[in-house]
């Protein structure tokens, strides 16, 4: 399988898509980088500088930190104003202009790429947000920052690609789009559920029996990971299996899966839920599907990019009706918890942005319903406890805008262990003054 099969795009249209723009965001599927290197080899350019960020690099400070010394290693004469801005104890933004410094040094005129693998295991918090919003600002034209992650539609990556600065790729690949469609030839029909407790239907008929947990946690999987290779399956189910008895374990689990979908298709055949092709597992085309939490993402995706006011309102409500519920939320697993995680903050930020929407337009009454349900879904995001608070001070709301307040200093110190920033402190004292 080449590369643009798998992702229905042409080395030629990425380098289209991402031409002109300063961040590229490779985005939801975790394959989906491997793909993009095989795109830069195919494209004969040598200027990339590739670094993952490993599980223990939780801070901004230790991303660069633990790059800076890697690319020294590897390849020399790189990081120096970065390492000296590191060493000073700086601002996010002083050492945003280092690194772009350095990046635009180390190949002079020639284009440069600095792709950072799984950037999302990095704790977004403020001095994350402040760097990546100054290194957008200061990278030089001759390079382009390319990050892969599954938590990147929200701050500040909405605000780089809205403003045309940055293009999100990795989405082009849908498998359910046709759940609609009338076929000559008509295909039994996969309705997947996972925004709740987690229901399928085949054919219109629920599936009842799974045949025990594992074949039903597979399956799940295998829907919200529609590349994904053997070992990825093998370290997330079996990591303490030896690889033939999780082979034996995976083929017989698998077969299951197959046997649950085809007791609700009346016609003969072999149904298989995947096909193997290039080392990766992807859906087959003998079932046509439809899932939910696929059509939520590209409901929220589509929105970031949407040009018209609109359009966009129209695909965030759609967004924010699919989230029911929480991912799969009456099952426990490290993959699943963690994926629940990013659909969380994508919820949010779908609410979040027709909360804007509806600020921008005047409906400060709307506006506060949406930021008031943003909050609930993501207490920790004190910017959106702000505009609460001057909307309900706005709306004449003194009482409503103090207890919101104490709310929010309960859960800082609660979950964090801090106090409210001096901007949330200066609004207070504005809701206090107008008692």
């Amino acid at each position: 399988m080449d590369t643009a099969s798998a992702t229905r795009i042409t080395p030629e249209d990425f380098r289209a898509r991402s031409a002109g723009k300063k961040v590229v965001i490779l985005y939801p599927w975790t394959n989906y980088r491997t793909l993009f290197l095989a795109h830069f080899v195919a494209a004969g350019q040598s200027n990339l500088l590739y670094y993952r960020i490993n599980d223990g690099q939780m801070t901004l400070i230790d991303w660069l930190s633990g790059m800076i010394e890697e690319f020294e290693r590897t390849i020399g004469h790189f990081g120096g104003q970065t390492r000296t801005a590191l060493a000073n104890r700086v601002r996010p933004s002083e050492l945003a202009l280092a690194l772009a410094a350095d990046l635009r040094d180390c190949c002079r005129d020639q284009p440069v790429v600095l792709f950072v693998d799984e950037f999302d295991r990095l704790q977004f918090d403020g001095d994350v947000d402040a760097f990546v919003r100054a290194l957008n600002h200061a990278l030089p034209d001759n390079a382009q920052l390319v990050v892969s992650g599954r938590q990147l539609t929200y701050q500040p990556w909405y605000d780089i690609i809205a403003s045309g600065e940055g293009v999100v790729l990795g989405t082009e690949y849908r498998a359910n789009d046709v759940i609609y469609t009338v076929e000559p030839r008509p295909r039994p029909r996969l309705e997947v559920y996972a925004l709740g407790r987690g229901h399928v239907l085949v054919n219109g008929k629920p599936v009842t029996n799974w045949d025990g947990a594992l074949p039903r946690n597979l399956f799940f999987f295998f829907m919200d990971r529609p590349l994904v290779t053997r070992s990825e399956i093998f370290a997330t189910f079996w990591p303490n299996l030896p690889v033939k008895e999780a082979t034996n374990v995976f083929h017989v689990t698998k077969r299951k899966i197959n046997e649950r979908i085809g007791v609700n298709i009346d016609e003969p055949g072999s149904y298989d839920l995947t096909r193997y092709s290039g080392g990766f597992y992807m859906p087959s085309d003998k079932l046509i599907r439809y899932y939910d939490v696929s059509e939520f993402q590209s409901a929220v995706e589509s929105a970031m990019t949407a040009a018209d006011e609109r359009v966009e309102e129209e695909l965030l409500t759609r967004a924010v009706n699919l989230y029911k519920a929480p991912f799969l939320e009456t099952t426990e697993m490290p993959w699943i918890a963690e994926r629940r995680e990013q659909l969380r903050l994508m919820a949010a930020q779908a609410l979040i942005g027709l909360g804007r929407l509806n600020k921008r337009r005047g409906d400060d009454r709307m506006a506060l319903c949406y930021f008031l349900r943003a909050v609930k879904e993501a207490p920790e995001r004190e910017d959106i406890h702000r505009e609460v608070m001057a909307l309900h001070l706005k709306l004449g709301q003194v009482a409503e805008a103090q207890a919101h307040y104490q709310q929010l200093l309960k859960t800082l110190r609660a979950r964090f262990g801090i106090s409210p920033s001096r901007e949330t402190q200066e609004l207070y004292t504005q809701i206090q003054a107008a008692v």
